[in-house]
């Protein structure tokens, strides 16, 4: 099993301290390695807040998540974030690609970490000179142009993201979250700024790549066609997950 969480809970307080709000309860989940999963639900039910905890961006306020075999809740800060950008894959509804960079170094800027006072600072003046693990800056960088090339985006790798359509946007930040070969992606609302036509393809795309690369994808949407391109969907209301 690649991941699994147990019996999660999250509450937050409300403005005045006084009382709480749960958002989560007893909620679990398994998810294999290569699987595609769709999460679904009323807005305000949870979804980014059970993504960003799945991610490690936030901490479930009881319960336990596992990845890869390593209990994240036993990790400190520096261990998390090297997790997250060596072992996960992120996919936002706002791409947050660098705007001064091009298409082509935005792909390889999760390639470059520098780990600074237990914080990660990118360094993009490095993205010729340093690798990821073993690889070498000239091998990160033929993975950045096959993979664009894949989805179509090698006549587009030296472009800016403020001269990209929103699909080309996005199909940018794919790549980007596939750059390290993660065992995991999470992509959340993917297609929630694209037209009809461009949300199609990039749902196609998602799932090609999930089958081509075998990351395992968790997908939160609204889109019921999204939905259904994945393995599984499943409801999350009242702050449990019921499969579709």
């Amino acid at each position: 099993m690649l991941l699994e969480l147990k019996n999660i809970e999250k509450k937050y307080k409300t403005p005045s301290g006084e009382d709480e709000i749960t958002i989560l309860k007893d909620l679990s989940l398994q998810v294999s390695p290569g699987e595609a999963i769709a999460i679904v639900g009323p807005s305000g039910s949870g979804k980014t807040t059970l993504l960003n905890i799945i991610g490690s961006l936030d901490k479930a306020t009881a319960g336990t998540v596992s990845f890869a075999g390593k209990d994240l809740t036993a990790l400190d800060d520096r261990e998390l974030a090297k997790l997250r950008n060596l072992d996960m894959g992120f996919v936002f509804q706002l791409h947050h690609l660098l705007p001064q960079c091009t298409v082509l170094e935005n792909v390889l800027v999760p390639t470059i970490p520098t780990m600074t006072m237990g914080t990660v600072r990118w360094n993009v003046g490095m993205l010729k000179k340093k690798g990821v693990r073993s690889r070498n800056a000239a091998d990160a960088e033929d993975l950045a142009k096959k993979l664009l090339a894949k989805v179509g985006l090698d006549k587009r790798l030296d472009y800016f993201p403020a001269q990209l359509s929103g699909g080309e946007l996005q199909r940018t930040a794919v790549v980007r979250a596939l750059i390290n070969k993660p065992k995991l992606v999470l992509a959340d609302e993917p297609t929630g700024s694209l037209d009809k036509d461009s949300s199609a393809n990039l749902g196609q795309l998602l799932v090609e790549l999930n089958k081509e690369e075998g990351a395992a994808l968790i997908v939160v949407t609204h889109s019921s066609e999204l939905a259904q391109l994945m393995d599984k969907t499943y409801n999350l209301q009242n702050g449990k997950l019921e499969i579709c």
